[in-house]
């Protein structure tokens, strides 16, 4: 499905991986909570070095290294800011008077925007999924993932203590905040999946790019 061409010969993602270095340099600038932009930092760390361990053996498509790099600059954002704390939400809470955060919510639903169609790649690469599974599959890894983060979230809050732990877990007053966060990355997961579902029915050869 995806072609094998080495690093060296890959532009577009090289230009993708520099973009992103100047987004990360810039915004690790002066953040609005050091301690908490480190602790951020760590899923970026993550992800950036399993990509790079595994691109030889399970090499995407650079249309999934795009979506990625969206996603990890989305984070980088909120990581510099916090997600309290964005200019996004003092936007909002200027111009429409909310009273919570919503800028957590829109990366949470971009999660599943962003990586379904990665997950996918790698689930037909390595576990050779095929059929109606291809798009169904994502969508449950992206909500698993979604609720790995958030126990790991809560486990991070319980560790710092000092009653911090809904702060830090960004409930805002909201008990079924997690169960929210979970549900719009999976809602991101099953719309990716449906518009590559209508993408491939109109032109079949986009599996092969």
């Amino acid at each position: 499905m995806i072609g094998h061409r080495p690093f060296k010969h890959n532009h577009w993602l090289q230009l993708l991986i520099g973009l992103y270095i100047i987004d990360w340099a810039v915004m690790a600038i002066s953040p609005t909570n050091r301690l908490q932009w480190l602790a951020e930092n760590v899923l970026i760390v993550v992800a950036i070095t399993f990509l790079a361990f595994t691109y030889r053996s399970a090499r995407l498509s650079n249309r999934s290294y795009l979506l990625i790099l969206i996603f990890l600059c989305l984070h980088t954002y909120a990581a510099h800011f916090t997600y309290e704390e964005t200019p996004f939400d003092h936007w909002l809470k200027t111009k429409f008077h909310t009273h919570r955060s919503y800028y957590d919510r829109v990366v949470h639903l971009a999660f599943g925007l962003c990586w379904a169609l990665p997950f996918r790649e790698w689930l037909m690469s390595k576990l050779h999924i095929r059929g109606i599974w291809t798009y169904i599959m994502p969508a449950v890894v992206v909500l698993s993932f979604s609720g790995l983060f958030e126990i790991m979230e809560m486990l991070a809050a319980l560790a710092g203590g000092k009653g911090g732990e809904a702060r830090f877990i960004g409930l805002q007053g909201d008990v079924l905040d997690t169960q929210k966060d979970m549900s719009l990355g999976l809602i991101g997961g099953i719309i990716a999946m449906g518009i590559l579902a209508w993408m491939l029915k109109a032109k079949p050869s986009r599996e092969q790019q």
